[in-house]
């Protein structure tokens, strides 16, 4: 199963950039971030013209949005929790399917926390630690089997997840505040799959900013795009790449999409 995390930042506008994505890799599962398209008007049969059947979304205008794209059967997974006492549209989750055997697959879009890291005059930093304590107490009281976390969970974790480690340390995305709560919520149940084929001791970035005029020169990047497995799905893993080229191509994404490959029992 080749499966895709992608923060799309605009599906109807970005959604030449999926075909070309799909044309290049033919992906068995597509996970987005920040589709920003209400459900009445998400582009099912575009997609399902990609050969994506089977198709589990949820989205506003303007803002957030989480879909699966899906080659096989979905099952979406109902009751979960209201974050932050928010409907915002930023988690969803279903069972896939395969020809043997099936994984719980969980698509979230954490929420970015603004610009200044204290929660006590930013209620945007307070949103997002919040959203990440709670999932981290959901996962903890469940039973987490054959199931993986993806998407834009926009905090890069480790020292070499960032350009500079040092500067960006006071920089929201990178705090300890954040860092420390997603590592709380990663040892819930789960294995970093892209550090499974990258040392930690390796610079790793999914996302490049708007803002920097060269990016490429610069390499100012960040790691806040993830995959994470439970340890059994480990053995299962079979190459991971980071599509660091997407970000050259014309009306791209601030983000690039992330590709795993799994040995799908």
């Amino acid at each position: 199963m080749r499966l895709v995390t992608w923060n799309i930042n605009s599906l109807r506008l970005r959604l030449p950039l999926l075909e070309k994505l799909v044309a290049d890799i033919s992906p068995d599962v597509v996970c987005l971030q920040e589709t920003k398209v209400p459900d009445p008007l998400f582009p099912a049969e575009a997609l399902r013209a990609l050969g994506f059947e089977h198709l589990h979304y949820q989205g506003m205008k303007g803002y957030n949005g989480v879909a699966i794209l899906s080659r096989h059967p979905l099952e979406p997974l109902t009751n979960l929790p209201v974050w932050y006492e928010k409907e915002d549209c930023r988690h969803i989750a279903a069972r896939v399917h395969g020809p043997q055997d099936s994984v719980e697959l969980h698509d979230f879009y954490v929420p970015a926390g603004g610009d200044e890291p204290d929660p006590a005059i930013n209620p945007k930093f307070a949103h997002k630690l919040a959203f990440v304590e709670e999932a981290a107490a959901w996962f903890a009281q469940r039973r987490n089997a054959r199931t993986i976390v993806v998407g834009d969970l926009n905090i890069a974790p480790l020292e070499h997840d960032v350009w500079s480690h040092k500067q960006l340390l006071k920089i929201v995305s990178h705090t300890p505040p954040e860092t420390e709560r997603l590592e709380r919520w990663r040892q819930t149940a789960f294995v970093d799959a892209m550090r499974h084929f990258v040392p930690p001791t390796e610079k790793l970035y999914t996302w490049w900013s708007y803002r920097n005029r060269d990016w490429k020169k610069s390499d100012r990047g960040r790691r806040l795009d993830h995959i994470w497995v439970t340890p059994d799905l480990v053995p299962e893993l079979s190459a991971m790449r980071v599509l660091r080229d997407m970000r050259e191509w014309e009306s791209p994404s601030d983000h690039v999409p992330v590709v795993m490959d799994l040995v799908v029992r």
